[in-house]
């Protein structure tokens, strides 16, 4: 029981001073090429492409929502 007890307070001790030892000493470095400047330029392209229709499905939705109802078309029964 002593002997755990000693471990423990010796590795408690040796946790405490232990340093960052592999700690970067400079601020963020940014290695991006132009190919990933290429392939984010890529992905935006994307998103846009696929957003200008919705946008555009968007806004004939609410001019017609706004519209004036016209007649309803006669019943076949009639």
């Amino acid at each position: 029981m002593k002997t755990t007890a000693m471990l423990t307070t010796l590795a408690a001790a040796l946790l405490i001073n232990a340093s960052n030892a592999f700690a970067a000493s400079a601020g963020r470095v940014d290695h991006s090429g132009i190919v990933v400047w290429m392939f984010l330029g890529f992905c935006a392209l994307i998103l846009v492409a696929q957003l200008a229709p919705a946008v555009f499905m968007l806004i004939g939705a609410a001019k017609g929502l706004r519209a004036p109802q016209g007649q309803s078309a006669p019943s076949p029964n009639a």
